[in-house]
């Protein structure tokens, strides 16, 4: 053979090599558990020829695999971060950027029409309701302003009349005397002005009034403040939540007209019990992440929200004398999408106050463990099984399990199973009752009769 055959060779040699290499996930179960199998796990499957049941192995067929939607994956040590699980709901950011703002009434009147509905959402200056103005402290204000304003207007005309008088015909005291009084009605033009614009008055509508156009009707509209809350894509991030008047309804000054919301950006209120506080305040020192559950929220309904790892914002210093707990915060990132019906576009939030949360407070860590679903672990009393692939069948393995909470189990690196194990992560009940159900067919007989090794 020359050289050039032996190249030849040696490529399709190193070819097939790396395609076996490439899709060793397909093929390593078959073998047992795969490449990182033990010896102690090889010696086990390691009689060619047969297959063995046994009492602690189950054979399945690819239909009952696919019934159980069996998920098998190789398991390595990690460390398992422990949690404590409290109970939590979300609620708004009191006395901060976003959440909840009453509209109040700026005067009193009567309720002439409303322009929006409960789920609107709206703009900073958009008009929300109008009143018929039924305040006679509001009508004296227009009244003394328009006053003002005439007087100032005739004292200006006087003054500039005398001073265009020749020869010094005026005396500089009067001259002075009009300035004086000018000044001070200014003053109480001014006052007036501030005391209308706090009803609720713009300073077009000021200009009218000033001009003996007195408003009878005030529209009551979104605060420009909330100009520089707005979503990403510069939409409105404002919404009427509840609308608590009527048309031709009285109203005082003061009384919540309407509530906006704004829930951009929300909280997570958790409780913890008083002999939770050390494992609460080393949590928050250590700057520890905290994983939430969302209750009623099913899985895939939304797209994964991007933010940073949850973290407890702060520790209420105060306990609830009826239930002995004390309260602690998460800042919440919300995320929304629109709908429109009736040419009207409707918002709708992810995250919702009194929506019920699971937080999990990071505690421990505890090392050197394989980490699994709580669906990998069968029980049957004191004793816990998972069940290791073996080809086309699965071997039941005691395992000692360190720690579980609703999700997952911390089982211990003790030589029950092995490092690079291909196991059942899920469907663990269900291999069983399978394996109990061969035991009572006979399938837990003994293996080795009828033939020799």
């Amino acid at each position: 053979m020359n050289l050039r055959s032996l190249l030849i060779v040696a490529a399709g040699i190193a070819t097939l090599g790396t395609a076996a290499w490439l899709t060793r996930d397909k093929w390593e179960p078959w073998l047992g558990t795969g490449s990182a199998q033990s010896a102690a796990e090889k010696k086990e499957t390691d009689h060619p020829g047969h297959d063995h049941g046994g009492p602690e192995r189950v054979k399945l067929s690819p239909q009952a695999q696919a019934n159980l939607r069996l998920v098998v994956k190789p398991i390595q040590p990690q460390t398992f971060l422990r949690h404590l699980q409290l109970p939590a709901i979300i609620v708004e950011g009191r006395g901060r950027s976003t959440g909840d703002r009453g509209v109040v009434a700026p005067i009193a009147g009567i309720i002439q029409s409303v322009s929006v509905h409960a789920g609107d959402i709206v703009w900073p200056g958009d008009v929300l309701l109008s009143l018929r103005i039924n305040s006679e402290a509001l009508q004296a204000s227009q009244t003394e302003l328009y006053k003002t304003a005439q007087e100032v207007q005739i004292t200006e005309d006087q003054r500039r009349r005398l001073e265009k008088l020749a020869g010094g015909a005026v005396p500089q005291a009067r001259l002075t005397e009009l300035q004086y009084q000018l000044d001070r009605l200014n003053a109480t033009r001014k006052a007036y002005r501030a005391d209308l614009t706090v009803k609720g008055l713009t300073s077009d509508q000021l200009e009218q009034v000033e001009s003996g156009k007195f408003l009878r009707d005030l529209s009551v509209q979104v605060a420009g403040v909330w100009e520089k809350t707005e979503t990403p894509n510069g939409g409105p991030l404002l919404e009427v939540e509840d609308l608590r008047v009527q048309r031709g309804e009285q109203v005082q000054a003061g009384q919540i007209l309407a509530t906006l919301a704004n829930h951009q950006s929300l909280f997570i209120e958790g409780r913890g019990f008083r002999e939770d506080t050390p494992l609460l305040e080393k949590a928050v020192a250590q700057g520890w992440p905290v994983l939430a559950t969302f209750l009623e929220e099913k899985e895939g309904a939304w797209p994964t929200l991007e933010q940073p790892p949850l973290k407890i914002l702060y520790l209420a210093n105060a306990f609830d004398p009826g239930s002995q707990t004390f309260p602690f915060f998460v800042h919440l990132p919300n995320q929304y999408r629109e709908y429109s019906h009736d040419q009207k576009t409707y918002r709708l939030w992810r995250y919702r106050p009194g929506q019920r949360v699971q937080l999990g407070v990071q505690i421990e860590a505890i090392e050197n463990v394989f980490v699994l679903p709580v669906g990998a672990v069968a029980r049957e009393a004191a004793e816990a099984y998972v069940f290791r692939q073996n080809g086309d069948a699965f071997d039941r393995k005691p395992v000692h399990v360190v720690y579980e909470d609703a999700r997952h189990v911390a089982i211990a690196n003790d030589g029950s199973i092995f490092p690079g194990s291909y196991i059942a992560h899920n469907g663990a009940e269900g291999l069983n009752r399978a394996l109990k159900a061969q035991a009572e067919g006979g399938g837990g007989q003994d293996a080795h009769a009828g033939h020799n090794h």
